[in-house]
């Protein structure tokens, strides 16, 4: 479990094909980022849960994890050398909770429809996959690329802006956020990893169920 507070940007050091035909990605890191890893540990990379394979602590500090084939349909396509990921180690129990209950399971991709980053604002508009427009609400929570987020406006029905459609969100970033994630990198046309609120997910699965037992 993480929180969407992101840790440190990371950077894909290799990514080569392993003999049971999985991708193990290597990601560079900073040394006390590697060095509190542990083989076996989950971390989160650009919103996705991984578990750290490797590591590496010598002058500098990377670590390797597997991507299997369901893991690289259902992700952005981020995971060639040089892409920059945001990293953030799994939550431990005590610890505070400083954005909201993010699992890492990214439950689709989402591309960027426009930037708005006139001076005092930088707002982002995504377009999410038909089946999680659901689960997108008003001042409700996402995790893009791994960071939590508040969404601000939503199309379609129940939403603020009724003239889009049911899928397209926006949410605004403040400098903190720009300076330490990816974020402040995207442009129109992107995609990113989108992860809806959990407990979304399980309301729109309780309704859905009782409208059958009706129907």
């Amino acid at each position: 479990m993480f929180t969407g507070i992101v840790e440190e940007v990371g950077s894909v050091a290799e990514a080569v094909e392993s003999a049971d035909g999985a991708l193990r990605v290597t990601v560079s890191a900073s040394l006390p980022f590697v060095t509190s890893l542990a083989v076996g540990d989950s971390v989160s990379v650009s919103g996705c849960c991984l578990t750290v394979v490797e590591r590496a602590c010598g002058s500098s500090g990377s670590f390797s994890v597997d991507l299997v084939d369901e893991t690289l349909m259902r992700t952005a396509p981020r995971w060639q050398p040089g892409s920059d990921v945001n990293l953030e180690r799994a939550l431990r129990a005590g610890s505070a909770l400083g954005g909201h209950v993010v699992t890492g399971h990214v439950d689709g991709v989402a591309e960027v429809v426009s930037v708005d980053a006139t001076p005092g604002t930088h707002v982002v508009r995504f377009r999410a996959p038909a089946r999680l427009a659901g689960q997108l609400v008003p001042k409700g929570s996402v995790a893009i690329d791994g960071v939590s987020l508040t969404v601000v406006d939503v199309g379609g029905p129940g939403g603020t802006r009724s003239g889009w459609p049911a899928t397209d969100f926006t949410v605004a970033l403040i400098p903190h956020t720009l300076a330490v994630t990816t974020l402040g990198g995207l442009r129109t046309g992107d995609s990113v990893n989108i992860e809806t609120d959990v407990l979304a997910k399980h309301v729109e699965r309780v309704l859905a169920l009782r409208g059958a037992a009706r129907g």
